[in-house]
């Protein structure tokens, strides 16, 4: 258990397994990783009846959303926060050619367009003993599947801004950039640091919760940075982020 690959000289297959409903693809994809696959293989969904976010949330995923895993296994991950940020600085990225508006990014792992989610992003880690089995990566997108009446004011469909778009056109390059990540690389650089400063959607917004303050960045290990109101600075690696009318 556990994937290793036996050195022959020859470079292991990424292989990718769709399935047209599954329960999650993040439980595929751990399964896949338990019985030694290797990094890089990837699940697509057409549809999942129990897909999760972060912290226990359920992610409504119909037909017509990228419903997609991807299993890494770096020798060492110093904190998901950073990993989060780094994968979805990369969807972001992939995906931005094909959209006319900016694709922001909410910390710590929404994709935002229009100021509503289009996305999200899941890590998890395995452990095996003391050492890192490996790192799952979820992505989770509205593409073509109708948004909820009851969610249109927070929540996007990629076809709302892009009509005619497939979610084959979207998932080719999201998969090839999740791919071309390196996980074991710890704490974000500075150019990634910059290059998700200008996505921030959180940057210089004031906020209520956890801790009252204006949001001015992330740092290296994917914290949130939060200046109070009495000057002070806070760094935030887990909450929910609450909005605030008024600076306190």
């Amino acid at each position: 258990m556990g994937g290793g690959v036996p050195n022959t000289g020859v470079l292991p297959v990424m292989r990718l397994h769709y399935f047209d409903r599954v329960s999650s693809t993040m439980d595929v994809i751990h399964q896949l990783a338990a019985e030694g696959a290797v990094p890089g293989t990837a699940v697509i969904a057409g549809e999942q009846f129990e897909g999760r976010g972060s912290r226990g949330r359920t992610w409504h995923s119909p037909i017509g959303g990228l419903w997609l895993s991807v299993v890494f296994r770096p020798p060492v991950v110093e904190g998901l926060e950073a990993v989060s940020l780094r994968v979805g600085l990369a969807v972001a990225e992939a995906i931005q050619a094909r959209v006319p508006e900016p694709v922001q990014l909410k910390w710590p792992n929404d994709l935002l367009l229009q100021a509503r989610k289009l996305g999200g992003v899941l890590c998890e880690a395995r452990w095996q003993g003391e050492a890192l089995g490996w790192v799952a990566v979820g992505v989770g997108m509205n593409i073509r599947n109708r948004i909820p009446d009851e969610l249109g004011a927070a929540a996007v469909s990629l076809c709302e801004v892009v009509p005619g778009i497939s979610v084959e056109e979207i998932a080719d390059p999201v998969l090839a950039a999740l791919r071309a990540l390196d996980l074991g690389t710890g704490r974000l650089s500075p150019s990634e640091l910059g290059r998700f400063a200008r996505r921030d959607w959180l940057r210089g917004r004031t906020i209520r919760e956890p801790v009252a303050g204006k949001v001015t960045g992330v740092a290296e290990d994917g914290a949130l940075l939060v200046r109070t109101s009495n000057g002070s600075d806070v760094s935030l690696r887990s909450g929910t982020v609450e909005l605030a009318a008024v600076f306190p």
